[in-house]
């Protein structure tokens, strides 16, 4: 099925006199005639469900949806985008390990890499996206595990090379894990370009109207564990609190995730409520249309604040003029997201005077939903940052993060055209 099709059709699929809408199992628990039922379930040798906080069927049928839509083998639900990116390391790292991290990746995104983590006893090591294969080869180390990167960056908007950073990974015999939260896959696809792990704030252009917090973590099932088996013992050797079971022999390509939902999930429960899951899904079924207009938007808006004589710079992936630009045609060709980045020649209080002089579009927090909104990293989201990390990761003390929604985009110009008059 195309794309447009899995966002409606996939996942939940009723049997005769079954809900044709994906019901809400609003339920902790659930119900086994034995006891030896039960306990088949906590040695995992049969498949099924005893408590939510490690697996509940409305959160599966989303996450399979998801999955078909990356082209991945298993997936799974977390209750918010910073769970997943934190799952998706710490499956696979532990006290004594090292990753490697692009430098633009969103400002908590880098806090947990290179703060919280650290206190686990996990280095990381920061890299410029930009830089040469032969540069991002020096970051390695024996003790590497992974490698984290954006498909596009939040705030930075820089587009990744794919190829590169998955043919670097694979070199050192690490996995490629993307955020592909901006791009979704309904405009990129890691996975075919060499990514291994997909991860997703489904709060963002999934749910898409600003409802439910949520996470995703998607696998694709390429990359071979066992042929590492002492980088990866947690995956490779026995796991001694689930009566030694070796995740790579018993589930084969689905050992990651399998691990991520029997150990971590249940140690430490970031799991995504069911009636979230349920939110989210309704999000899904018009993905493909929604992106398809905020990149529309987002490209008109682009083109006008370019021209605009108060605006210093602008950086959308869409436009020819931008760095790019030749990368986000290749990854994603049919458009990339409705977010841009821009600065005034009036500088940081500028920014501020037109932010405070909008109408239509609102100074929140959040990105990508269906309503323009509009925020100021370096005071906001990145202020934990200093300003040489703000520089590092792509974010200018005047920086402008616009979220362009799906409104009428002669509105959404006519607001910022206002609120630009206003500044000095």
């Amino acid at each position: 099925m195309e794309k447009e099709t899995i966002c409606v059709q996939a996942g939940w699929q009723p049997k005769n006199g079954e809900p044709r809408v994906l019901p809400i199992y609003q339920s902790t628990t659930f119900k086994y005639e034995t006891s030896e039922q039960m306990g088949k379930l906590f040695d995992l040798e049969e498949s099924g469900y005893f408590y939510t906080r490690l697996q509940n069927p409305t959160n599966d049928y989303v996450a399979a949806k998801i999955c078909e839509l990356e082209g991945g083998v298993a997936a799974m639900l977390t209750s918010s985008g910073q769970a997943a990116t934190y799952y998706s390391v710490f499956n696979i790292c532990e006290t004594g390990d090292h990753c490697i991290m692009s430098s633009t990746v969103y400002g908590g995104t880098f806090n947990l890499l290179t703060c919280t983590m650290k206190k686990m006893g996990i280095s990381c090591t920061v890299v410029d996206p930009d830089w040469s294969e032969e540069e991002l080869e020096k970051a390695f180390k024996p003790n590497t595990k992974c490698v984290f990167a954006e498909t596009i960056a939040n705030p930075a908007l820089v587009v990744l090379d794919i190829e590169k950073f998955a043919r670097v990974a694979h070199a050192h015999g690490v996995p490629l894990i993307v955020d592909n939260t901006f791009a979704t896959p309904i405009n990129c696809n890691p996975f075919k370009w060499g990514a291994d792990i997909v991860t997703h704030s489904t709060t963002k252009y999934m749910d898409g109207h600003a409802m439910s917090v949520g996470g995703c973590i998607v696998d694709s099932g390429n990359f071979d564990w066992t042929k590492y088996p002492d980088k990866f013992p947690g995956l490779c050797t026995p796991d001694e609190s689930y009566h030694g079971i070796v995740y790579t022999e018993k589930f084969g390509k689905l050992a990651y995730i399998s691990k991520a939902t029997s150990q971590l999930m249940r140690d430490l429960g970031s799991i995504q409520s069911p009636q979230n899951a349920f939110l989210l899904n309704v999000g899904l079924e018009t993905l493909p249309l929604r992106m398809e207009r905020h990149c529309y938007n987002a490209m008109k808006v682009a083109e006008f604040l370019e021209s605009h004589e108060k605006v210093a710079w602008v950086n959308y992936p869409g436009l020819a003029s931008n760095k790019y630009h030749e990368l986000a045609m290749k990854y994603m060709p049919n458009g990339t997201c409705g977010v841009i980045s821009f600065g005034l020649k009036g500088g940081r209080s500028a920014a501020s005077k037109m932010m405070d002089g909008l109408k239509l579009a609102a100074i929140v927090t959040h990105v990508a939903d269906a309503r323009t909104c509009v925020l100021h990293p370096a005071s906001h989201t990145h202020r934990q940052m200093t300003d040489e990390q703000l520089i590092e990761a792509g974010v200018a003390p005047d920086l402008i993060r616009f979220s362009v929604g799906i409104e009428n985009v002669n509105d959404i110009i006519a607001d910022l055209s206002q609120a630009l008059e206003q500044c000095d």
